[in-house]
């Protein structure tokens, strides 16, 4: 009986030294002068590092093949993401995908049947700012591209 009160007493001794201890180094780290500039600096590399990585770097609109290795590639990754549960990612990648198809009505159509359908909505609500992005990249290239207004019947069976 002695040894299990010496215990508790033992680590109810540990936990509050631990607990001191990050006291003691939280108001040491933020007692730093340069803290807050580390601290914004560091937050605004992660932020920049996101958007890089968010956004897929668009081809060359003027390169049949880019744009066609691009496509495979966004739907590729629209799938993958898709199937980790990253509907977010997944329906970027998609719309990226729509964005520069050569005929995005039936690319449409296939992926109105083939995903659920809010996944499809938010893909389709997703679709003008792509097709902004789009246009602003090309230059005005991507005029001939029939995805910057794309209409799409989203009644469901």
């Amino acid at each position: 009986m002695l040894s299990r009160t010496t215990l508790g007493i033992a680590a109810a001794g540990a936990g509050i030294c631990f607990i001191g201890y990050c006291f003691y180094f939280d108001r040491k780290r933020r007692s730093d002068p340069d803290f807050k500039t580390k601290l914004k600096e560091r937050r605004k590399r992660s932020r920049q590092q996101k958007s890089r990585n968010g956004s897929s770097t668009l081809p060359d609109l003027t390169n049949p093949e880019a744009l066609q290795r691009f496509f495979l590639q966004e739907v590729q990754k629209g799938e993958e993401f898709l199937a980790m549960g990253d509907i977010e990612e997944g329906v970027e990648h998609l719309s990226n995908a729509v964005a520069v198809c050569g005929q995005p009505q039936q690319l449409l159509q296939v992926l109105q049947q083939t995903l659920p359908p809010q996944v499809f909505a938010l893909l389709v609500q997703k679709l003008p700012s792509v097709g902004a992005r789009l246009a602003a990249a090309g230059g005005g290239a991507s005029e001939s591209r029939p995805s910057d207004g794309v209409v799409v019947d989203e009644t469901v069976d």
